[in-house]
């Protein structure tokens, strides 16, 4: 039988490595709340927006609002080096928000880095939250979807506005979804409280950039685990190599 040679085996398992390790970032575009977000209140959120270029810096974040589940009240929290415009747009049917009828509502909020240069925008290796404060939440629904879209100096658009289907598997561009809670007494959470006429409170100062790799908790674990699937190769290998001098000698 043809003998196998230890250089064989171990340039095996290297490809196997650089090829199972050479999975795209997993780094998406996402919203989370700063505590509650409970149905019918308000909530202070932020949407994390990673650089995924190792060679360009985003520039423009523009996150889109659910039209089937309308927000009246969406308010920017100051960002650094970041200007912030909300866009709204007549409802299509009013809506009524503390004894009062509201017939427009935000449809999307950008978010565009002031000046030019290298320390313009979310630089390669970093983050940015963008926090907003909004309101009130639906009550007929678990969830809101919304769409963003991401722009590079470069030109390059990123479009995350893929839904994640139930039972699917995670699609490549997902839509940032904030998952809402039931709703309490007083309609929020600590984050989600409101001031004396209705108004959120405003939110604690997390708007600052953050190296990227300090906030891959999921995809440390996955990283982990392929270095495991790596090193059982590894082992498999040389056993057989083991076994194999065994036999011949």
């Amino acid at each position: 039988m043809k003998k196998i040679s230890r250089a064989s085996v171990v340039g095996g398992v290297a490809a196997s490595a650089v090829l199972m390790l050479s999975v795209p970032a997993f780094a998406h575009v996402t919203v989370e709340p700063e505590g509650a977000a409970a149905k019918g209140g308000y909530a202070v959120v932020d949407f994390k927006v990673p650089n995924e270029r190792d060679d360009a810096a985003t520039t423009v974040v523009e996150v889109n609002f659910p039209t089937d589940h309308p927000l009246a009240s969406v308010l920017p929290e100051p960002v650094p080096g970041w200007t912030a415009k909300v866009t709204k747009s007549k409802l299509a049917k009013p809506m009524e928000m503390h004894g009062e009828k509201i017939d427009e509502a935000v449809s999307k909020v950008t978010w565009t880095a002031d000046g030019k240069g290298k320390d313009a925008g979310i630089q390669p290796g970093y983050f940015q939250k963008f926090p907003l404060s909004i309101g009130a939440l639906p009550e007929n629904t678990d969830q809101l979807v919304f769409k963003a879209i991401q722009t590079y100096d470069n030109k390059q658009v990123v479009r995350w506005i893929e839904p994640q289907e139930k039972g699917q598997a995670e699609p490549e561009n997902p839509a940032p979804t904030l998952q809402l809670t039931a709703a309490t007494d007083e309609h929020g959470g600590a984050a989600g409280a409101t001031s004396g006429d209705g108004k959120a409170t405003t939110a604690a100062d997390s708007s600052s950039t953050s190296p990227a790799n300090s906030s891959g908790s999921d995809t440390t674990a996955r990283v982990l685990g392929i270095v495991g699937i790596v090193v059982g190769v590894a082992g498999v290998g040389f056993g057989v190599l083991a076994g194999r001098r065994r036999t011949n000698s």
